[in-house]
């Protein structure tokens, strides 16, 4: 009788290198099994009118293109990071964002700095968030958010 080691020796070397529960073969030979990309290129080739199976080509290129390829145009990214604003929510929306920043450094400042009254720092916390708060109100219509495509889902 075999021990315990051996046995298990055995049943590893006998389950083969696929664990049971993804063997879709249910230990039979899988030569008799589909290949789905296999399928997919033959229905493609259906598609097309084509029934010969694919054999790779070479092909040469010629001087004239290959010149052409080597001259790729870059795409001109003149755009500017920050532009300047153009209408009175944007100059809000600014406003807001510079009162954000500004009492979030206020707050780490009193928050930080010892000895400041309880009441100068509800105050800045209170601005804080009301910046925040002001966010929501100067974001402006969804539908012109570049930032979003036409189900509402971010880009």
């Amino acid at each position: 009788m075999p021990n315990r080691a051996e046995r298990r020796a055995q049943q590893k070397r006998d389950r083969g290198g696929v664990p049971q529960q993804y063997d879709s073969t249910k230990g039979r030979g899988r030569s008799g099994m589909l290949d789905e990309a296999q399928l997919q290129e033959r229905s493609r080739r259906v598609k097309e009118g084509s029934s010969e199976s694919w054999k790779p080509t070479s092909s040469v290129i010629e001087a004239s293109d290959a010149h052409g390829l080597a001259e790729v145009e870059l795409k001109d990214d003149s755009e500017k990071v920050f532009k300047a604003p153009h209408s009175v929510r944007q100059v809000f929306r600014m406003i807001t964002w510079i009162v954000i920043v500004l009492s979030a450094i206020a707050f780490f400042v009193v928050m930080w700095l010892p000895n400041h009254p309880m009441w100068l720092i509800i105050t800045v916390s209170a601005i804080f968030a009301a910046g925040v708060l002001s966010l929501f109100f100067d974001a402006g219509d969804w539908r012109n958010n570049p930032n979003l495509d036409q189900n509402g889902t971010a880009v």
